[in-house]
């Protein structure tokens, strides 16, 4: 398979009193997201769109909240290993659209620097990183951060071209080794012993 997608989604509430990071970008609010770890919403949901377009499994599989190692832990560290299985799946990212829902603070004006800090993170180009947002109207959410993100990853193996002219030359070995076996069988059938200097060559 040469490419495959990726969707992931996450959740946090607004809780007073801890410091507001999305996208590993840390962001002036009065508050910020409650989660075990930083809370970081939009990272959870790319790191699960990476996990789940490998089928790796997702954020919780290996850093389950009930763990204290990652009490606080910066979720850039969650996004890393995401990265690692993608690579070791043997594919590297094309793209990632994400859409943030939340009333505030507005992402708009920040989105630039959300790109800027969501592509160094993933190794990727700003250009291939899409950052939208979206306010949760009549929904009564307004304390309520989430996101969602899709992955497009595409394979790093053997292209295709490659694959045939191997396979074409092998089949062409194939051939030639069957003839020679046919040849030795077919001197041996007439009796003669086959050395590799026979003297009644030489007379």
């Amino acid at each position: 398979m040469g490419m495959r997608i990726g969707y992931g989604y996450d959740s946090h509430a607004f809780k007073a009193g801890v410091p507001l990071v999305i996208g590993g970008l840390a962001i002036e609010h009065p508050e910020g997201l409650a989660g075990h770890s930083d809370g970081d919403v939009l990272l959870h949901a790319i790191t699960d769109a990476l996990l789940g377009a490998v089928s790796a499994g997702d954020i919780g599989t290996f850093f389950p909240p009930s763990d204290p190692r990652w009490k606080g832990a910066a979720s850039s560290v969650f996004l890393q290993t995401a990265l690692e299985e993608v690579a070791t799946a043997g594919y590297k990212i094309v793209n990632i659209d994400t859409v943030l829902v939340m009333a505030k603070p507005k992402i708009v004006p920040i989105a630039g620097e959300l790109r800027e800090s969501v592509a160094t993170l993933l190794g990727v180009k700003p250009g291939e990183v899409g950052i939208k947002a979206k306010t949760p109207e009549g929904l009564d959410q307004d304390h309520v951060a989430v996101a969602h993100a899709t992955v497009l990853l595409e394979s790093l193996g053997i292209p295709e071209s490659v694959g045939v002219m191997a396979a074409t030359a092998e089949d062409e070995i194939d051939v030639v080794v069957k003839t020679l076996v046919g040849e030795t069988r077919s001197v041996s059938a007439l009796g003669r012993k086959v050395t590799p200097f026979d003297t009644d060559d030489l007379t």
